[in-house]
Formats: C-alpha cells, sequence, structure tokens
C-alpha cells in the first residue's frame, strides 16, 4: 500500500516551522516522515531544519532531477527531495512543508494529497512576523497582502476544494499538534 503526501500549507509565519518541530516525535512514532526541503536562503537565515543552498547549486540540482516538487515563492527557490517517492512507495506517509501558491501543481503529481492549510488570526500573524525580525516592515505588509489573496481574493484557495483541510494556530501549539495528528488519523 502505498504511502500519503501530506502537504502542509499556509502563511509565512503562521507556525509551520513549530508545528513541525512539536510534531516531529508523534509523527515519526505514526510512521510519518517531515521532510527536509531545499531553499535558496542560508540554514542559518531560515528558522527551518531546512537545507540552504546556492541558486547556482539549486539549479544543478533542479537539472539532475533531484526534486520530486520545486517552486519560487518570495524570491527564493524551494524544492521537495525526490527520495519522497521512494518513502511513499514503501508505504510511509510523507509530510512536506509546500506552497500554496504551488498546491494545484502538487495535486496534478500526487492526486491524492491532504493538504492541510495552517491559518492563524491576522492580528496574531502581524504579531508573529514582527516578532521574528527577519523581513523589513514593507516585505511584512506584502506577505500580510499575499494572505489576503489566498483567502480571499482571485486566487483564493477553496476550502472546500479536494482534500483541502484547515488547521488553526492561533492558540498553543500543543493543541495544534493533537489537532494535525487526528487530522492524518481520520483523513
Amino acid at each position: 500500500m502505498a504511502g500519503r503526501l501530506i502537504y502542509l500549507i499556509g502563511p509565512s509565519g503562521s507556525g509551520k516551522d513549530s508545528l513541525l518541530d512539536a510534531a516531529r516525535e508523534p509523527l515519526a512514532q505514526r510512521d510519518c516522515r517531515i521532510v527536509r526541503r531545499v531553499i535558496t536562503r542560508s540554514a542559518e537565515a531560515i528558522g527551518e531544519a531546512a537545507h540552504g543552498v546556492s541558486a547556482e547549486q539549486f539549479a544543478t540540482m533542479q537539472a539532475q532531477g533531484a526534486f520530486a516538487l520545486s517552486w519560487k515563492a518570495n524570491g527564493l527557490s524551494y524544492g521537495i527531495p525526490i527520495d519522497i517517492e521512494q518513502w511513499l512507495a514503501a508505504g510511509q506517509d510523507v509530510l512536506v512543508n509546500g506552497s500554496r501558491g504551488y498546491l494545484p501543481q502538487a495535486r496534478e503529481r500526487y492526486p491524492e494529497l491532504l493538504a492541510v492549510l495552517l491559518t492563524v488570526d491576522p492580528a496574531v500573524l502581524r504579531e508573529r512576523l514582527l516578532a521574528r525580525g527577519r523581513e523589513s516592515l514593507p516585505q511584512i505588509e506584502a506577505r500580510l497582502e499575499r494572505n489576503v489573496q489566498f483567502t480571499l481574493g482571485e486566487g483564493a484557495l477553496a476550502a472546500d476544494g479536494p482534500a483541502l483541510v484547515l488547521l488553526d494556530n492561533s492558540g498553543p501549539i500543543r493543541q495544534t499538534v493533537s489537532r494535525l495528528l487526528a487530522l492524518i488519523q481520520e483523513a
């Protein structure tokens, strides 16, 4: 039996990295792998367990077929290692930190994927983005506007679309982890 791809998406600052860190052990106990993505930004600056590479290294890896999924967002390139194919084929569930804008392409390649949209109250989101100090105020405003476009605008993700589950992360992280585990179990 093939494993399932769990595609975690949400705005910058929604707590995806915190959720992945907090859920790592309970997911491992359920034989679910959390994949370390490749990104064109130094690992020290990321704030997530990712593999930082240069744009040139990324392009070489992409040309060599190193990624099952890859996309560009916010001026960076992101890749999900091709290793997920082997894990899925072996029956393991695989959780990746994906992109809202790339969801249609990911669904095309993995039609049975479970998309989990991490949501957060807009005021909490703004607070988190300011607190992490990674972007300038204009960059934060652009990210907040991008979030509005994905939730209300022309490119909005439909909550009633195929296998898109909303997961609120406005409260304590342990509650979000419990809800994530329940979602994976039920889906």
